[in-house]
C-alpha cells in the first residue's frame, strides 16, 4: 500500500466515525497522525482529500453492487440490498457527497474527477444489473438514469429529514414499479 492509499484509508475511516463538518485540513492531518503538508502533497487541498474520500466510498459501493450481481441474486433484490448498504452511510457521507457534487456542477477544478464519476461511474454496474434482469442494453440505460435519480433523491431526503423508514418505503415502491421483462 502506498503512502497515499494508507492516508486515504485512514481518512475514510476517520470521516466515517467523525463526519465531515467544517474540519480544517490541519485538524484532519492531526487526527490522521500526519502533517497538513503531507495531505496537500498527496491530495492537493482539503477539497481534493474530500473528493478522494467520496471516490473511495463510491468505488466500494460499486464493488459491492458488482458482487451482489455476480452472486446471481435476483437483480431487483440485489438493488434493494444495495440500497440498504448505501442508505446506512447516508448520514455520514451524504453531506460531503452533495457538497462536492455542487462543486462538480460548478466546474470547480478539484471536483473534475468527481463530475466524471457522477456522470459515468455508476452506469456500467447498474446497466449490468438491468441486463441481468433481462432488459436490452438500450432500455437498461434508461432504467439506469431513472434509478440513479431516485437513489440520489432519496439519499438527499435521508440526509435532510433523517426519515430512513420513509426513504426505504419509497425505494421499495420504486423497485416494485420497475418493469420486469416478459
Amino acid at each position: 500500500m502506498t503512502a497515499r492509499e494508507d492516508l486515504l484509508a485512514r481518512a475514510v475511516e476517520w470521516f466515517t466515525e467523525n463526519g465531515i463538518g467544517d474540519t480544517s485540513l490541519r485538524s484532519i492531518a492531526s487526527a490522521l497522525g500526519t502533517s497538513h503538508r503531507m495531505l496537500i502533497y498527496h491530495f492537493g487541498s482539503r477539497e481534493g482529500l474530500l473528493t478522494a474520500v467520496v471516490e473511495q466510498v463510491e468505488q466500494r459501493e460499486r464493488d459491492l453492487l458488482t458482487q451482489l450481481v455476480a452472486a446471481g441474486a435476483d437483480p431487483y433484490d440485489a438493488g434493494l440490498r444495495f440500497w440498504v448498504q448505501v442508505a446506512d452511510t447516508a448520514s455520514t457521507f451524504a453531506p460531503l457527497y452533495f457538497e462536492l457534487s455542487g462543486h462538480a456542477m460548478q466546474g470547480r477544478s478539484h471536483a473534475g474527477q468527481l463530475r466524471d464519476w457522477l456522470a459515468e461511474g455508476w452506469t456500467s454496474a447498474l446497466t449490468e444489473l438491468f441486463v441481468a434482469a433481462g432488459h436490452p442494453p438500450d432500455r437498461a440505460a434508461d432504467l439506469v438514469r431513472m434509478s440513479l435519480a431516485m437513489a440520489r433523491g432519496l439519499l438527499f431526503e435521508v440526509a435532510i429529514t433523517g426519515d430512513r423508514k420513509a426513504a426505504d418505503r419509497a425505494m421499495t415502491e420504486f423497485v416494485d414499479l420497475l418493469p420486469r421483462p416478459s
